[in-house]
């Protein structure tokens, strides 16, 4: 015969690690309220619940409204590591929606999560910086990290950090390289860079060569990789077995090669041999770059007299399947044929 029994265990749907959801329109305002509560349990499992929730754009918009930005933001500087930990993972989930980058914004988010720099966790770090590369791949966001006068402090962790947050770096300061250059560049952001062109991991020497392509577009980041003689680094980066590194040493080639003196040292870095090959690269923005960085150096009296000798291979281009590649082969066979 069954017997009605009061079980001591938690039924199996139960987390108790996460803070229970009210119903309804009461779920988010709870949370809120337990997030300011002075027991650590209570934010921890707060924050373990917000976490979850704010992956629904509808809840990161009515938290947003109800006020969990401020909280969040305070939580920032908790004594407890989880409690930081589980605040930045709620900030950069609320960052993949665009009603979050823009409260990010309006609530300044992005001074507050640099208060996280020098944390002495690794994932609350980690955390922040994968917030702050969020944003940084959003125009408004990429200037907001600028004008929050965030770019040295980001540059000089490019030495001290691991080599995970190191990428995240990287892709951060590629995004807000595109709106200002200048802090980096008085901060010896080529110089770094230029170490981390050497760096055993693919993605790492990627991203790098990528920054630097990013920081060669203004005049002043051409002449610093030029005193800093990037360009046999660059070189050397053509031949990387890596078809994005490849790309990307082809494109910072390809600006900072504009101004004579970048010809002149890319020539003597033997760029153009380096180069040619990769005109036929599997690879179609390998073969883009590749043809304008030609192109320019087909400028250079120097360049042309070499580049002469493969007017045929250019003309082969001229047939790629990709567009692009086709006109800027069109453009290559006009400067190196071009006569005065």
């Amino acid at each position: 015969m069954a017997h009605p029994r009061i079980s001591s265990k938690l039924p199996p749907d139960i987390d108790p690690t996460k803070a229970p959801i009210a119903f309804g329109r009461r779920a988010l305002p709870k949370l809120n309220e337990e997030l300011e509560d002075s027991d650590l349990l209570t934010r921890q499992r707060a924050l373990m619940s917000l976490c979850d929730l704010m992956h629904d754009p509808e809840n990161a918009y009515q938290a947003i409204n109800i006020g969990f930005v401020d909280n969040l933001k305070k939580l920032l500087l908790d004594e407890d590591q989880t409690v930081r930990q589980k605040t930045t993972e709620v900030l950069y989930i609320m960052a993949t929606h665009n009603v979050g980058r823009y409260s990010f914004i309006k609530h300044g988010v992005i001074p507050a999560l640099a208060q996280l720099l020098n944390d002495p966790v690794d994932i609350c770090r980690w955390n922040m910086h994968y917030g702050l590369k969020l944003m940084s791949e959003w125009a408004p966001g990429a200037i907001e990290i600028v004008e929050s006068s965030l770019i040295p402090s980001l540059v000089l962790k490019l030495k001290t950090e691991n080599e995970e947050i190191q990428k995240l770096l990287l892709e951060t300061l590629s995004g807000c390289l595109r709106v200002e250059a200048f802090e980096a560049l008085a901060t010896g952001a080529v110089g770094i860079l230029k170490e981390m062109l050497r760096h055993c991991s693919v993605e790492i020497r990627s991203k790098a060569a990528e920054a630097l392509m990013t920081i060669s577009v203004p005049l002043e980041g051409k002449k610093m990789i030029f005193q800093e003689d990037v360009f046999p680094d660059l070189v050397i980066l053509l031949n990387d077995a890596a078809a994005e590194v490849r790309a990307n040493a082809a494109g910072a080639l390809m600006n900072a090669v504009i101004t004579t003196q970048g010809k002149y040292a890319a020539i003597k870095a033997m760029a153009i041999e380096t180069l040619l090959p990769l005109i036929h690269d599997d690879k179609s923005k390998v073969r883009l770059y590749s043809l304008k960085a030609l192109t320019m150096l087909a400028e250079a009296p120097e360049g042309r007299k070499t580049l002469l000798y493969h007017v045929k291979e250019f003309q082969e281009r001229m047939k790629d399947p990709n567009e692009a590649v086709r006109r800027a082969a069109t453009i290559a066979v006009e400067v190196i044929t071009w006569k005065p």
